[in-house]
């Protein structure tokens, strides 16, 4: 069966179903939308109690529904300054260094920093550094904040697939992540430069971001640099981007830079604004 399923992966015309959900997910419809937002959180078990409205009649299509903010204050952003915390809601896929410029996808799979960040060289900073990988499912909150004190220096929206990001799919597709449309965001930090990869999949590849709005679609064909503000500084928990539809953050980190703090480990679930890592001195 998974063999069958894989197959579909490589075979499915990833953009044109991408781009067909982008549209079904704005349907204004109101018996309609209602209807797909009621099955989504049925199915997912979504915590309306979380949303800052719970009424479903106040999101004009799926989208806004899938996109919503929070309750004030209901994910407290640690204070600390030497905490860095997690830019999102997810599960933590795997979360360790990187050997030699490589990164584990899953077991018996891995890619390189330069094919991630799709540059000839990795930073020679990042050889030996950590990394972070963060999967959204459905049921989680879709908005991505800043996860330390950071200056946006640099993004580059990066062409390739749309594969599914789902775990069977990263332990079955080889440099997954290397290989999907991806927006590649350089941040400048007391730490040096700090990687945040935002990485599109199939049905869920849309990506908008605070202050350059909708970056996919129009999806990618070739790399290209996103014209930005001359500064865009966000203090530790800002928001900087959402997903509409759900997929995966990287973080690299330089070498020697942090601790991952002790509870990060594969499979397990963080939420936005939580501690993931403490500064080195």
């Amino acid at each position: 069966m998974r063999r069958i399923a894989l197959f579909f992966q490589y075979a499915l015309p990833h953009r044109l179903l991408s781009r067909l959900i982008y549209y079904i997910m704005r349907i204004r419809v109101g018996f309609i939308k209602n209807f797909i937002i009621k099955r989504m959180v049925s199915a997912f078990s979504i915590r309306l109690d979380e949303a800052e409205s719970a009424d479903i009649n106040d999101y004009p299509h799926f989208n806004a529904f899938f996109t919503r903010a929070l309750k004030p204050g209901i994910r407290p952003i640690d204070e600390q300054k030497a905490h860095i915390v997690s830019p999102v809601d997810g599960a933590i896929s795997q979360a360790a260094r990187i050997e030699n410029g490589r990164i584990i996808q899953a077991k018996d799979h891995s890619y390189t920093v330069a094919e991630l960040l799709a540059v000839e060289q990795a930073p020679e900073e990042l050889m030996n550094g950590h990394f972070m990988t963060i999967y959204l499912s459905p049921k989680d909150y879709h908005r991505i904040h800043a996860p330390i004190d950071c200056q946006l220096q640099h993004m580059q929206h990066v062409p390739g697939r749309l594969f599914s990001v789902a775990e069977w799919t990263a332990q079955s597709i080889p440099r997954l992540f290397a290989r999907n449309e991806r927006l590649v965001n350089t941040l400048s930090t007391d730490m040096g430069s700090v990687y945040s990869v935002y990485v599109g999949a199939i049905l869920v590849s849309s990506i908008e971001t605070v202050n350059q709005g909708l970056i996919t679609p129009p999806y990618a064909n070739r790399v290209r640099e996103v014209p930005m503000q001359d500064t865009e500084q966000f203090n530790k928990g800002d928001e900087m981007a959402r997903f509409n539809m759900g997929s995966t953050v990287i973080l690299l980190f330089p070498e020697n830079s942090i601790e991952l703090a002790d509870h990060i480990k594969p499979g397990v679930s963080v939420k936005l604004g939580e501690k993931i890592a403490v500064k080195k001195a």
